[in-house]
């Protein structure tokens, strides 16, 4: 089980809801992926949909991410080395 920090993941609402947004879209195109499955579909059909979800997802981590630095930048409570490596050690998970 991971552990779990008392911070919020984003202050940002707008940014939040944003995220939020690509994270569903990906949630419905994996539902659709697996219904392409279950209907015996071309491994190019099926393949091209798991690379949507998988941009989908990329762009809303490195959009949480880029978000979370900027807010931890502002705010000189969590402006400290340590936040700036998790959150730079985030951005290199992606690559």
């Amino acid at each position: 089980m991971s552990k779990r920090s008392n911070s919020v993941a984003l202050k940002d609402v707008e940014q939040m809801a944003e995220i939020l947004k690509r994270v569903k879209r990906a949630e419905g195109q994996i539902a659709g992926v697996i219904r392409m499955l279950e209907e015996g579909r071309s491994c190019e059909e099926v393949v091209h949909q798991m690379a949507a979800v998988g941009k989908a997802m990329n762009t809303a981590a490195v959009t949480l991410i880029a978000s979370s630095l900027q807010e931890c930048l502002l705010d000189k409570k969590t402006n400290t080395p340590e936040q700036r490596e998790k959150l730079q050690k985030l951005f290199l998970s992606l690559a």
